[in-house]
């Protein structure tokens, strides 16, 4: 992880399951642990609730993640786009253009191009 400026959590349902793998947990937890670029979108923050990154941060996610939001300490945000700090998230993929428009931002101020 340390060679890698910036991780995008895609969406799906793989994240339901991939969350149960410590070491993607140890990985991606370390992206946050160094203040990284994280983009994630839909099933996405399913990851992110499961290192405990998501208490007390400003998110979106798939609509039917709103509860699982609220218990992981997120305040959910019905929105295209939602930015807390180096983090984005998405709601699904007509979403992209949004995401990746904040996300590319986030990036080109930590981790500009030399």
């Amino acid at each position: 992880p340390t060679q890698y400026a910036a991780v995008v959590i895609p969406g799906g349902r793989a994240p339901e399951y991939l969350r149960g793998d410590a070491e993607l947990r140890k990985i991606l937890k370390s992206f946050f642990d160094a203040d990284k670029p994280v983009a994630q979108i839909c099933h996405g923050p399913l990851l992110t609730a499961a290192v405990g990154e998501l208490a007390g941060r400003r998110v979106t996610a798939y609509p039917a993640l709103e509860l699982d939001m609220q218990a992981a300490g997120a305040t959910f945000q019905d929105a295209e786009a939602v930015v807390d700090g180096t983090l984005v998230s998405a709601r699904a993929w007509p979403d992209h253009s949004a995401w990746m428009r904040e996300f590319l931002k986030i990036l080109r101020a930590k981790a500009p191009l030399t």
